[in-house]
């Protein structure tokens, strides 16, 4: 038996009936652009979240993108302050910051958690510090008390990259609710994906909601009239009726994906392989489940030949990227050795809400087979 890393066929399949209808009612309604199907996927997903604002742009990077330069339009960053950020992240976090000419800080997880481990952050803080990015990987919740605390103590803005953790939860609240702002990524794999790119985001601030919908409609808050000089951010009305019927059933989904990964945390016995911290099924929708692993390369090739497909989230850290090669804030380069150690290791196991408990006992037996 193959076992896909995720089918997204079978994932649209699930709601084949639904997603077809609402198409075929935006297809045949002639409104494709800023409708009444972003009016109604922003408020279910604002409410959703337990927000007061949602606001559609066209991925989730965008989404982080217009949060920081939404604060520097409205005066309370400015090009050269700093924005702490974990290391042990997709490049796209750190991109919303250094698109907008902020400094990312780099701070190193916490080997259990692989998480931003908040006993580093106060020291990298400094006069320019203007924000904490925490970003919500693998599905994990990254907030902590202690996070909530300095971003108060130094008056820091707390922005939360939730791409990969629609419906996660911290204290009873959604993650995407528990700071100032929240980008979200829509992208087909999240465990909340569209049929294409799309992203929001989400905010209880009033001014910044309305810079950000400005900002990413070419800048412009009414119509032919430019405030800002913006760009073309926008969720068409089809991903947006898609993504309201997924949203019906996205806790449905998480929970079949704790499952799975329940049954990984419970079976998986082989001394070469090591699984992050199991934390409460409320802090963890595992829009992935990472294994880390010193032979990670010849894991992932045993895995393939026999018929198991698997995925490195992500193989060279942000700091090593050649993008990032001449940076002032990377140079020297910057010695990681959490991060380096995780991106060396990690190998992501198939997850999804449309896995059998066949295919999950099959990856577990070979899992537990390798040597």
């Amino acid at each position: 038996m193959q076992v896909p890393f995720l089918s997204l066929k079978d994932i649209t399949a699930k709601y084949a009936d639904e997603i077809h209808e609402v198409a075929l009612r935006v297809i045949d309604g002639g409104w494709y652009l800023q409708g009444k199907e972003n009016e109604l996927f922003e408020q279910h997903y604002a409410e959703y979240i337990g927000s007061q604002y949602s606001i559609g742009c066209a991925n989730g990077l965008d989404a982080l993108i217009w949060i920081y330069r939404a604060y520097i339009e409205l005066g309370l960053m400015q090009p050269g302050d700093e924005v702490i950020v974990p290391a042990n992240t997709y490049i796209a976090s750190i991109l919303a910051i250094t698109e907008n000419g902020l400094k990312p800080v780099l701070v190193e997880p916490n080997p259990e958690t692989l998480e931003i481990d908040d006993s580093l952050i106060e020291a990298a803080i400094t006069p320019r510090t203007k924000s904490i990015l925490i970003v919500h990987l693998y599905g994990r919740c990254a907030m902590t008390e202690k996070i909530s605390e300095i971003c108060k103590k130094y008056n820091l803005k707390l922005v939360e990259d939730n791409a990969q953790a629609h419906g996660c939860r911290f204290n009873g609240k959604r993650t995407g609710s528990l700071g100032d702002a929240a980008g979200h990524s829509f992208y087909p794999g999240k465990n909340l994906g569209a049929l294409g790119d799309a992203g929001a985001v989400t905010t209880n601030d009033e001014e910044l909601a309305k810079a950000i919908r400005a900002l990413a409609n070419y800048g412009s808050q009414k119509k032919y009239v430019f405030k800002y000089t913006g760009r073309n951010s926008r969720l068409d009305e089809i991903q947006a009726a898609v993504l309201d019927v997924k949203l019906r059933h996205l806790d449905e989904d998480n929970h079949l994906r704790q499952q799975v990964a329940a049954y990984y945390y419970e079976h998986i016995n082989n001394p070469l392989i090591a699984l992050p911290k199991r934390i409460p099924d409320e802090n963890n929708v595992y829009h992935l489940f990472p294994v880390l692993c010193k032979k990670r390369d010849e894991l992932q090739e045993y895995l393939k030949q026999n018929g198991i497909q698997t995925l490195i989230h992500y193989p060279i850290p942000p700091h090593q990227q050649e993008c990032y090669a001449q940076e002032s804030w990377n140079i020297p380069q910057l010695s990681l050795s959490i991060t380096e150690q995780i991106h060396n290791q990690e190998l992501s196991l198939p997850m999804g809400q449309c896995m059998t408990q066949k295919q999950a006992e099959i990856v577990v037996k070979i899992v537990n087979e390798f040597k």
